[in-house]
């Protein structure tokens, strides 16, 4: 299966980037190249670091980019990009791109075992390495597996999720996508299978989020773009989720935040300054013809900062 994804908000993020022909440029997610592309195609003498943890992703961006010389193909998590970066002198950046979550190709192809649509191994590994979901639902007690469905998956049964798929594995072990995914509806309030969506949508998003470390990642993959950075340089993050929104949201407004003296202090005693600005306030959402064209947009939300 080709490694096809289809980027959110795709002429907005290029565009807020404000690409110099002689920058140097970090896709920090690189997936099937389409972002990757777009960058280095305005580059002349400038670089761009293509970086993914996904083999399947790395051989695609190698061949589609191939032809440019301006490009560099390296695997490793995002949240090493400073240390990707100054290993290969690319440092201080222009720019910045994270793409965050699974891709549409992670989505739709069965082997990986990520989505409940399809009968696969149960696995979920972007890197296809260590714990797998598999290992999580068979190993863990029901008060892990709660834990994690509720913090991550934000759903309300996660208690009964999890005692649902422990008594399940006691009859037999959890393997597929598919089976878990029957567990999950059995385990569920009547009211929660009638609705729209399906019940397991929650659980598998929170044993994705478990089994690749997602919110560390992401929290790490922050601070290492903004480390390496060059004044006026821009971070632009998409986001799918509000868990993973709030983190950007909260990093970015950190780093905007100057004196914190209290108001009625005639100067400031603090000494702090702010070290990046927001480009859009409350970030950009895709618009209602993207979400027609992928429903998958519906979520999404586009952060930039300014680093000064």
């Amino acid at each position: 299966m080709k490694f096809n994804h289809k980027p959110v908000l795709f002429d907005e993020t290029i565009e807020s980037l404000n690409i110099q022909k002689d920058g140097i440029y970090i896709d920090g997610t690189a997936g099937g190249g389409g972002h990757s592309e777009a960058i280095v195609r305005k580059l002349t003498t400038g670089t761009l670091l293509s970086i993914d943890q996904d083999p399947d992703a790395i051989k695609t961006v190698t061949e589609r980019l191939k032809d440019y010389k301006q490009s560099v193909v390296y695997r490793a998590n995002f949240s090493e990009m400073d240390e990707v970066a100054e290993k290969l002198n690319l440092v201080p950046v222009d720019g910045v791109l994270l793409d965050i979550g699974v891709s549409s190709y992670q989505l739709d192809n069965p082997e990986r075992g990520f989505s409940y649509h399809y009968d696969a191994p149960l696995d979920m590994r972007m890197s296809q390495e260590g714990v797998s979901a598999k290992d999580l639902v068979n190993n863990l007690s029901w008060q892990e597996l709660a834990q994690i469905i509720r913090r991550y998956g934000e759903d309300k049964n996660a208690r009964s999720i999890a005692k649902g798929i422990v008594k399940s594995r006691e009859q037999k072990p959890i393997e597929t996508t598919l089976q878990l995914a029957e567990i999950i509806k059995d385990s569920v309030p009547a009211a929660v299978r009638r609705e729209h969506g399906h019940p397991a949508r929650k659980t598998f998003q929170a044993l994705r989020i478990e089994v690749n470390g997602e919110l560390d990642r992401l929290s790490q993959g922050l601070d290492a773009a903004f480390s390496i950075l060059k004044p006026g340089g821009r971070l632009a993050v998409i986001t799918f989720h509000s868990l993973e929104d709030r983190i950007v949201k909260q990093r970015m407004a950190s780093w905007c935040t100057g004196c914190t003296c209290p108001k009625d202090f005639p100067i400031c005693i603090c000494g702090k300054k702010p070290k990046a600005e927001l480009l859009y306030k409350k970030g950009l959402a895709p618009s209602n013809e993207e979400i027609e064209r992928n429903p998958r947009s519906r979520s999404a939300r586009l952060r930039i900062c300014i680093k000064l």
